[in-house]
């Protein structure tokens, strides 16, 4: 076997392809450094801006600044809504590892209701996750103590101060100031994103109308915070601006004064300065604790609230819409005055029974023997259907339309609250477009005199009533209602009036409208349906009487609204104005379950324009009523002893007239003429009203 030869080396080969491969890796390098190099100088000088921006957002962080709400003050400047100082706590979710497992933990150091934790869930699943929601309003001092302590427990947790809002009068002024509630998803939708910062937004009431106005705008403050988040000093501030105070024409008294009146009866009032239309007082009862709401009300007050038959949460004032009954009928007889179809003392005999020509059904009079020939005077002060029946039907339903909507009915007032309805004008389109299997063509004479007496498919609210009736009392002005009537910016602010739209004429003849009122002095001051609210009267009320039918009559029988359940009865109403030669103060009253306008609603709205007049506050006798020692109402004691109410003072018959009400075929006063439950007749037929 041959010897194996050894490859002989070629250094000159080697060496020149260490040559080649050191020169690669050199290159390599040199690449990486450059590359390095260049990337250094696009963070350092290009990307400079950015990343000292980023940089400093990990250390200086901005810290919003929620301003005071506005304060609502009433007109004497009394606080109806106020701020307090409060302490809350807020998560940021995105800190959060575990969100159940640290609820959990804070609950053994503050007390979390299951509401709170419900409340927080539905505003964390509407808030971006860095965003910091409320888990518990107003801590308490040893909640905050117990919490300070292991502070480092819980990072995204934080205690942050806040003006808590308050309604010092509680129920008194709910639904007119309604209440503030916690942010949720549809609240988050309408702010804008600097608005985040907002805990708290109006619901109701003034609270929701002015909103915008008064939560302000959101400030910022930058803080200065170490590598724990803990803050170190404030570097800059832009300041909040303070939400707008608002000073209504609301007067505090007098509100008091209304709801004391009322006792314990249910239903609503509106006083309103003819003057002006400032609201003066304004009450829905039964009422509710405004502060129950304000940062989450608790499931058993939310159930006794919504299981109340009484309906606490609803604004009968400005969504109450009921019959109107009697309470329209000084602006209808207005309407044949400045229509041309009556005059002042034109006279249209009452025999206790109306009849349209060719139909064998009557309607009833307010008294069942009828009132004999009567004037437009008469016919409002004693409450005359048969004149209203007449007039209605002469009139015909677009005229009579044309007229009333002039008045302020059928559309809202425009008062500065949200969800005001405009109630119903009895029309033939509204019966044909509402009224299921009727059309325009089946309006019959019967639809016409009903609603001639306030009747039928009327409706109209307490707040249209007060309205109306303050025009009548101002000359004929129809003004706007309004609950706020000045604003300022701060605490050291000029207050300033906001301005109101014109008001409109209701009539341009002034002896049409004395009239009216003459007829209207009568009801109290004459042979009139309130002569029980006279005694011991300083100044003359202008006013009427009126009561809303709930249920329909059977026959030709009249129901007693008295023998009702209360649920069933009548609502009582009444209008006035007074002084009624240059008056002050125009009231709408209307009582559920009250039966006769005369009888609660009366004596109630007396009290009222006493408060307001004489400044006779209502004492707190039985159900909120004044008393004497041997217990009367001393507002009727001179009737109860013969001096008021007796036959002097009233037309021949009204005596047995008022004892047979009972007994009476249905009327508007003591409505009944209408069966809203009843099917029209076919054409031809006996028509019923």
């Amino acid at each position: 076997m041959a010897p194996r030869r050894s490859a002989i080396k070629n250094q000159a080969l080697e060496v020149e392809q260490f040559r080649r491969r050191a020169f690669i890796a050199f290159a390599m390098v040199v690449a990486c450094l450059i590359g390095l190099g260049g990337w250094y100088f696009r963070m350092q000088v290009v990307q400079h801006r950015m990343y000292s921006a980023a940089a400093e957002s990990n250390q200086i962080k901005p810290r919003p600044i929620v301003p005071g709400r506005g304060l609502i003050y009433d007109r004497k400047g009394r606080v109806l809504a106020d701020n307090i100082p409060e302490f809350r706590l807020d998560v940021t979710p995105d800190q959060v590892d575990d969100m159940a497992a640290l609820v959990q933990q804070l609950s053994t150091r503050i007390e979390l209701k299951p509401e709170d934790i419900e409340a927080f869930d539905r505003a964390r699943d509407a808030s971006r996750p860095h965003a910091p929601v409320t888990l518990k309003a107003r801590l308490t001092d040893e909640e905050i103590a117990r919490f300070s302590v292991d502070r480092w427990q819980f990072p995204g947790v934080e205690i942050v101060p806040y003006f808590g809002r308050v309604y010092p009068h509680k129920d008194l002024f709910t639904h007119v100031i309604g209440y503030v509630g916690r942010v949720d998803a549809r609240d988050k939708e309408k702010m804008k994103s600097l608005d985040a910062a907002f805990s708290h937004v109006g619901k109701t009431g003034i609270e929701r109308y002015y909103e915008d106005a008064l939560r302000g705008k959101v400030g910022y403050e930058r803080i200065e915070t170490n590598v724990n988040g803990r803050a170190l000093r404030t570097l800059g501030v832009v300041p909040a601006k303070p939400g707008v105070d608002l000073r209504l024409s609301i007067d505090l008294d007098l509100q008091r004064a209304m709801v004391e009146a009322f006792g314990n009866l249910e239903g609503s009032a509106v006083a309103i300065d003819p003057r002006t239309g400032g609201i003066l007082a304004m009450v829905s009862l039964p009422s509710y604790d405004a502060n129950l709401f304000v940062n989450g009300i608790s499931h058993e007050d939310y159930a006794a609230l919504n299981e109340n038959p009484s309906r606490p949460q609803f604004n009968r004032v400005v969504l109450g819409a009921v019959a109107p009954g009697s309470t329209v009928k000084p602006f209808i007889g207005l309407a044949g005055l400045d229509s041309g179809l009556r005059t002042p003392e034109d006279k249209v005999l009452s025999t206790g029974m109306f009849y349209i020509p060719g139909v064998k059904r009557g309607f009833g009079d307010s008294h069942r023997g009828g009132h004999g020939w009567t004037d437009l005077r008469k016919s409002i002060y004693a409450s005359v259907n048969t004149y209203y029946y007449k007039l209605a039907l002469d009139m015909g339903m677009p005229r009579f339309d044309q007229y009333l909507s002039k008045y302020g009915f059928g559309s809202p007032t425009g008062i500065d609250m949200y969800g005001e309805t405009g109630g119903i004008l009895p029309s033939p389109q509204w019966k044909g477009a509402h009224i299921k299997g009727a059309s325009e063509s089946r309006w019959y004479p019967g639809d016409t005199v009903n609603s001639g007496i306030g009747q039928g498919f009327w409706k109209v609210t307490p707040l249209q009533l007060a309205q109306g009736v303050a025009a009548l009392g101002n000359g004929g002005l129809l003004r706007r209602p309004h609950l706020v009537e000045a604003a300022r910016i701060g605490y050291g602010g000029t207050w300033g009036d906001l301005p109101q739209p014109e008001p409109k004429r209701i009539s341009d003849n002034p002896a049409h409208l004395q009239v009216i009122r003459e007829g209207m002095i009568g009801t109290v001051h004459g042979a009139g349906t309130a002569t029980n609210i006279r005694a011991g009267l300083t100044y003359v009320i202008a006013s009427k009487t009126g009561t809303a039918q709930v249920v329909s009559r059977r026959g030709v029988a009249a129901v007693d609204p008295r023998r009702l359940p209360m649920n069933q009865r009548h609502r009582a109403l009444f209008e006035a104005y007074a002084p009624a030669d240059n008056p002050t103060i125009a009231v709408a009253v209307e009582i559920e379950g009250g039966g006769y306008g005369a009888d609660t609603a009366a004596p109630i709205a007396r009290k009222i324009m006493d408060a307001w007049i004489t400044g006779k506050m209502p004492g707190a006798g039985k159900d909120g009523k004044d008393t004497l020692a041997d217990g009367r109402d001393p507002m009727f004691a001179d009737a109860e002893s013969g001096a008021i109410g007796s036959e002097a003072f009233l037309s021949p018959g009204t005596i047995d007239a008022l004892e047979d009400r009972s007994s009476e075929t249905q009327q508007s006063e003591d409505p009944g003429a209408t069966d809203d439950n009843a099917q029209p007749p076919a054409d031809g037929a006996e028509q019923t009203p």
